[in-house]
């Protein structure tokens, strides 16, 4: 094919400035190989990236900063063409476009190969949410026996932390503004679903606390963990930044704050194997809200940008 269908992001604003285009399908060159979409996970990031909020993104822009698929045409001799592979990060979808399309252009170093038997729709929702989910709760060193505060736990990370917990025997408890993304969130694993009304929770003595929600409730959080706990923030679902913040006067003393990014995560493709191999083998349920077609991108983001969805949001591309 020499054209394809991309949703693309023509200008910095609401849904609307999303428009399916015919588009060129890139060659391939020294580094760069072609992939096949077969579906992509949205993520809240390329929310604020069509809103304008990403530094340095210049528009028109296919979004994406994920996608599942298999090689068009390869330039790396250990991946053939036809192998199925998983991409995160790494610019997709802000310096270069990314998944929001038929077929994407990608760096080599960005492919992980993959072995599985996992429908399309329900693969897309495991490389950002499961990676970043994996990762947080490695930071957090969270082990079995431990008690686990999730907030922003109906997030698709959230979710996806509090499955994969839950599975190894920690005790969840989880957060959400919403009292109807409560079940869901029990369903995912949460013991315990405590309702966010914006102000301090009246919980504590937790081992670890995964903060999703970020600059709002990052200081709070510091405060709900044992001494010797670690508060882990990665996500910013309430904004990037933390006003007025002292770190000395804020963590207190033996308490431990971190982060994690889904573009540290050290030995991915291996890890993205892993959890493959563990929702093939049941020992947790992805959790996919809904799928959306490719043509259906504008209501996908609106349904994101109303917070409407209690986990992942798929949009198939075949």
């Amino acid at each position: 094919m020499t054209t394809m269908r991309a949703a693309v992001c023509v200008q910095a604003g609401g849904p609307e400035v999303l428009e399916i285009r015919e588009v060129p399908v890139l060659a391939v060159r020294p580094g760069w190989s072609l992939v096949r979409v077969m579906a992509a996970g949205l993520n809240r990031s390329e929310l604020r990236t069509r809103q304008g909020h990403s530094p340095g993104v210049t528009f028109p822009r296919v979004l994406g900063i994920e996608c599942v698929g298999v090689l068009a045409a390869s330039t790396d001799p250990a991946l053939p063409e036809g192998t199925t592979v998983a991409a995160v990060m790494g610019e997709m979808g802000r310096r270069f476009d990314g998944g929001y399309a038929e077929y994407a252009l990608l760096p080599n170093a960005l492919l992980m190969p993959l072995r599985t038997s996992l429908p399309w729709d329900t693969l897309a929702a495991l490389p950002e949410s499961y990676l970043t989910a994996r990762g947080s709760l490695d930071a957090l060193g969270i082990v079995r026996g431990n008690r686990l505060l999730i907030r922003g736990g109906s997030s698709s990370v959230g979710m996806a932390a509090a499955s994969i917990a839950a599975a190894q025997g920690v005790e969840v408890v989880a957060t959400t503004r919403r009292p109807d993304k409560a079940p869901g969130l029990s369903q995912a694993g949460a013991g315990r679903v405590l309702i966010d009304d914006g102000g301090p929770l009246a919980a504590d003595g937790f081992d670890g606390v995964l903060d999703l929600v970020g600059a709002r409730t990052a200081v709070d959080s510091l405060r709900l963990v044992r001494r010797g706990g670690t508060v882990c923030v990665s996500g910013s679902l309430s904004g990037w930044l933390i006003e007025n913040f002292e770190p000395i006067a804020m963590i207190p003393s033996g308490t431990r704050l971190t982060s994690f990014h889904s573009d540290d995560a050290a030995g991915a493709a291996a890890t993205l194997q892993r959890i493959v191999g563990e929702v093939e083998a049941g020992a947790y349920r992805p959790n996919v809200d809904r799928v959306f077609g490719l043509a259906e991108i504008v209501a996908a983001h609106r349904y994101m940008e109303d917070d409407a969805a209690t986990g992942k949001v798929v949009v198939s591309t075949r």
